[in-house]
């Protein structure tokens, strides 16, 4: 009888979730966790969204940060909590694509959760200090070769898309390069520019800035195209390196079994959040390429970015432990 009561009950819950969502959800605040800490690439995505959603729901909605353990911790927090849509995760292809492949008995499953939508893409570049000797990736792989030290390269964490480019780009290479983790993209940033590591593959929204002010030098772009605001520095695809020209990438995940009209509101709000001139304007100048997907789109995306990159760990030989 408990089960019989229970399936009848499942279109009651379903339409309540409909109706939350299609007149008047959310009805309480919702918080938008990012599993890494401020002033990186995925919290300034997450904190422009978030005003947005505030403004057109009229209810507030709380950005808390959650680093620590490559995205673990936040992460984890919204797989475990209830999915009414009104506590969500803003990953990426690290908490919710690499962390699979890398850490035995991760504490959730990258695949366990609802995909809402695609916020953006960020391509890479391979930057140094304004200090360093290299004005190109062929002088840095010298560098790297001959240095009776090494080279030291920086990543915004362990098992990050960074670490993971930047151990293929020394295997393959032949150079001799030492790892530096840092608790996100800003730090490592930080001590790229103070020459404390010898050189980074970073998002180009987390350096950009810095390469405008000239503390760092850009020697190569991710991507099939240069930069238009860099049209002098050839992409790495054009230096050889093609297998550094993939892009990260930022979304939206529920805990599983949100209700879909629910996901549906969530993807509205922010298509219509990252539409807006200003918004859009403000992150492609600061290097993102905004894109957004359909609620099933994105969770096809998704699902083929999982083995993509679980292929790049295999190749770069990265293991982590928890």
């Amino acid at each position: 009888m408990t089960s019989r009561r229970a399936l009848l009950a499942l279109p009651l819950c379903m339409a309540a979730g409909a109706a939350r969502a299609q007149g008047g959800w959310p009805q309480r605040p919702v918080r938008l966790i990012v599993p890494f800490p401020p002033g990186g690439t995925t919290d300034v995505l997450a904190r422009a969204i978030a005003a947005k959603w505030q403004e057109g729901w009229g209810q507030q909605v709380v950005v808390d940060n959650r680093g620590g353990g490559g995205g673990v911790i936040g992460t984890e927090a919204v797989f475990r909590a209830a999915p009414d849509g009104l506590t969500l995760v803003l990953g990426n292809n690290q908490t919710h694509g690499t962390n699979g492949a890398l850490i035995p008995g991760l504490p959730y499953d990258p695949a366990g959760f609802a995909a809402i939508t695609l916020v953006a893409k960020a391509p890479h570049a391979l930057v140094v200090p304004a200090s360093s000797p290299a004005r190109s990736v062929a002088d840095l792989v010298a560098m790297g070769r001959q240095s009776p030290r090494g080279l030291s390269y920086a990543s915004s964490s362990a098992g990050s898309a960074s670490h993971l480019m930047s151990e293929t780009f020394a295997r393959r290479s032949g150079m001799n390069a030492t790892h530096v983790p840092y608790r996100g993209a800003a730090p490592a940033a930080m001590d790229l520019v103070a020459g404390v590591v010898d050189f980074m593959m970073a998002t180009w929204a987390s350096v950009s800035a810095l390469a405008a002010d000239g503390r760092i030098r850009v020697l190569g772009v991710g991507g099939d195209e240069r930069f238009s605001d860099l049209p002098s520095v050839p992409t790495l695809r054009e230096q050889g390196y093609d297998y550094l020209s993939g892009d990260s990438w930022f979304g939206l995940f529920a805990p599983l079994n949100t209700p879909a009209p629910v996901l549906e509101a969530i993807n509205a709000a922010t298509v219509a959040a990252l539409a807006d001139p200003v918004v859009r304007g403000r992150l492609e100048a600061a290097g993102f390429r905004v894109e957004t997907m359909p609620v099933a789109a994105f969770a096809r995306f998704h699902q083929a970015e999982v083995g993509r990159w679980a292929a790049l760990v295999r190749e770069s030989g990265v293991t982590l432990t928890q």
